[in-house]
């Protein structure tokens, strides 16, 4: 026997989303970054902590929105996906005014990130410092490699091959582009796949109708 169709059907588990869980990840970078390389006082380090922030509360609200409204679902996760646009557009900027590298779309070093699946800012801070110091790739850290401290500046290195090296602030900056893109494309596709559920099942008012007229019938 089917089962009578729910008013409010299960919603919310955003946590469980991976769009979710890259955007906090995202949001935790950024925080970071913006204190160690952008002015607190200026405009730009409150719109990027702001726009970071937007993009993870908006795939919650959506997802809590989405029992009563998937019209609102589809508002917020929209609203989420922009913010990080945005996000993405400002990293890109501190790179291009600074005269930074950024990193190509097949960059190998890219897809090394990609590959770590990490989980939090630290794990990102680690990965920084070893791209920075050429251990890509090796395992564990030497003694002095405090994940906590790789997001501030570098001191001046003696070594030959210091000129040649990718920057802290660089490779931070192309580290959250490439969690960017990974955020926004899970967002495309939820947004895809919350457009069909709509188009195919209507909102709130069509589900209140069916529900009433299943009642009346039983």
């Amino acid at each position: 026997m089917t089962e009578p169709e729910a008013l409010i059907p299960q919603h919310g588990g955003y946590r469980n989303l991976k769009s979710f869980q890259v955007a906090q990840l995202v949001y935790d970078v950024t925080v970071r970054f913006c204190d160690r390389y952008i002015d607190p006082r200026s405009r730009t380090h409150d719109q990027m902590v702001q726009a970071a922030r937007s993009g993870v509360q908006n795939i919650a609200e959506g997802s809590q929105a989405s029992g009563t409204s998937k019209k609102m679902e589809l508002k917020l996760t929209n609203v989420a996906r922009a913010s990080l646009e945005e996000l993405r557009l400002d990293y890109e900027d501190f790179l291009r005014q600074r005269g930074l590298e950024m990193w190509p779309r097949r960059d190998p070093r890219r897809q090394e990130l990609i590959d770590r699946r990490p989980a939090t800012a630290d794990d990102i801070a680690e990965w920084v410092r070893k791209i920075h110091e050429g251990k890509s790739g090796r395992s564990g850290l030497s003694g002095r490699d405090r994940p906590g401290e790789v997001l501030a500046p570098s001191t001046a290195s003696t070594s030959s091959t210091a000129s040649t090296r990718p920057t802290y602030p660089e490779i931070a900056a192309n580290a959250a582009l490439t969690l960017l893109a990974v955020a926004t494309a899970l967002l495309d596709r939820q947004l895809a796949a919350q457009a069909a559920a709509f188009e195919k099942e209507g909102g709130f008012t069509e589900r209140l109708y069916r529900v009433r007229s299943a009642a009346k019938k039983g």
